[in-house]
């Protein structure tokens, strides 16, 4: 039974085409994929689908009707629901009073029957597979848990096409199995769903079908197993991607950063020894709480350390803040960027300066032409793709914005610079992007702490990677010694042997 289908849908902004002729269809009881750089058109397709933008032309039919024009009401009362990557919740609300919200209906004047809405939210969260009290606040649950609770509040108001926007970017291993047998199990009921994700390596396990768009056109549609993760990159970039890891062949200079012994009980991190050398790129791999997000608010003074030597060009260095780090050379693009890599209201000019405001200030004054010079360098350098420097980094692509993010701290001229999960979120093109501006850093002689879950990434930029768990360095292995197996022994713990 098929349960949506779009035909030759076109959707235009003004003078930018997002939809360009794009098909669709999804069943009951499948799992479909979209897949697509940024700017694709997976978000504005969407949009069309969830009623939040009207098509300037085509046809939506929903379970063999054909609708003339869609809102995000009449899609809420055909079974359609959204569970965006960030959770659309009331964290100061009861799991129960925002299930509740969705599902009671009636005027603002009317008695609630609480028994009745802590009775119906257990009922769905069972249903869903999740052990989660409907009294709990929303606020105290992790990421996964509040996606499971949007799941659960879908359902009870008789959703039967789920749209999964990103849902693992954020998750663990485990948190990612969870919510695939969740996944399954609603296939299994019938539920049809549109599962858009970066992540090519985990569609096979997940997804029936995937529809591939570029540049917001429709390239075509596929049975998943009849395609590889080559030809979906092909599908999806229009060329060859050979080098998605464009390593080279390190030119080691001086080392620039020792660690010894180095630990902070607050993080849970001790015992560090490592060594990282200009033109070197150091993987940093581990499981989710194994402790290296911690090494690096360390290294940059966020967390200080309270035990163990931090040696910088062959000289011992406090470091008890992020202005001692960036003085002495460090700089950090931490994990989150729109909460603490870019200021999305503000334009990519001053983006890429916040971290150098005294070199462009006179008696408290910015000095807005050499801001300008600065920004615009690094667009260049970084083939950052914006309008201009005077557009706001919450218009950019993912890519995009974590490229200003890097800028910001590539103007402060460091010596070494840590960069946690650098690709995450975004598309295999701005991922091949980014690898090559990693690759050229190193080669021009910055050395390169790299934190990232994405194993073929680690194995793919690593010159060496010291693998973490609970708190420690386990293991430290050479790129041609390193494999997926070994990683994964070490990460799990099944090796003590400290690098």
């Amino acid at each position: 039974m098929t349960l949506l289908r779009l035909t030759n849908i076109f959707k235009h902004f003004g003078g930018v085409h997002a939809l360009k002729g794009v098909s669709f269809e999804l069943r009951a009881g499948e799992v479909h994929a979209v897949v697509g750089e940024n700017g694709a058109g997976k978000s504005t397709l969407i949009k069309v689908i969830a009623g939040a933008h009207q098509p300037d032309e085509g046809t939506i039919e929903i379970a063999g009707q054909t609708i003339d024009r869609l809102d995000p009401k009449l899609s809420r009362e055909l079974g359609i629901a959204v569970i965006y990557q960030q959770p659309a919740l009331f964290p100061d609300l009861s799991v129960a009073e925002n299930i509740g919200l969705r599902l009671d209906r009636g005027g603002p004047w009317r008695i609630l029957n609480w028994r009745e809405r802590h009775r119906r939210a257990a009922e769905l969260l069972a249903r869903v597979g999740a052990d989660i009290s409907p009294s709990a606040i929303v606020r105290d649950l992790s990421m996964p848990r509040q996606q499971l609770v949007e799941i659960a509040s879908a359902l009870g108001g008789g959703a039967k096409v789920l749209i999964l926007d990103e849902p693992t970017a954020s998750l663990s291993e485990r948190e990612v199995e969870n919510l695939f047998r969740v996944v399954r199990e609603l296939r299994a009921a019938g539920v049809g769903m549109i599962y858009i994700s970066h992540r090519l390596e985990e569609l096979p396990q997940i997804a029936d079908r995937v529809t591939v768009l570029r540049d917001g056109s429709y390239i075509g549609t596929e049975a998943m197993a009849d395609v590889d993760r080559a030809k979906l990159i092909r599908l999806m970039v229009g060329r060859e991607v050979s080098a998605i890891y464009p390593k080279s062949k390190a030119k080691l200079g001086d080392v620039v950063l020792e660690t010894d012994h180095l630990g902070c009980t607050a993080s849970g991190v001790r015992g560090i020894n490592l060594s990282v050398r200009a033109g070197e790129i150091l993987g940093l791999a581990g499981l989710v709480g194994a402790g290296r997000t911690e090494l690096a608010r360390i290294l940059f003074g966020l967390t200080p350390a309270d035990s163990g030597r931090i040696v910088l060009h062959s000289e011992e260095q406090e470091i008890r803040s992020p202005v001692d780090a960036v003085a002495k050379g460090i700089a950090y693009v931490p994990e989150d960027r729109r909460r603490h890599g870019v200021v999305l209201e503000l334009p990519v000019s001053a983006n890429t300066t916040l971290a150098v405001l005294k070199q462009i200030a006179a008696r408290g004054l910015l000095n807005f032409g050499k801001e300008r010079r600065i920004s615009e360098g690094f667009v260049r350098r970084l083939g950052i793709k914006t309008p201009s420097v005077d557009v706001p980094v919450g218009h950019l692509s993912g890519g995009n914005q974590q490229k200003v993010a890097l800028a910001r701290w590539l103007a402060t001229d460091p010596a070494l610079l840590i960069l946690d999960e650098p690709t995450q979120g975004v598309d295999v093109g701005a991922k091949s992007e980014i690898h090559r501006l990693m690759g050229d850093l190193a080669a021009r002689g910055l050395a390169i702490i790299m934190i990232s879950s994405e194993l073929p990434e680690i194995l793919g930029m690593s010159d060496r990677i010291a693998v973490m768990h609970a708190g420690e360095i386990v293991g430290l292995l050479s790129r041609e010694e390193a494999t997926q197996e070994k990683i994964m022994e070490l990460a799990l713990g099944s090796s003590t042997a400290n690098a």
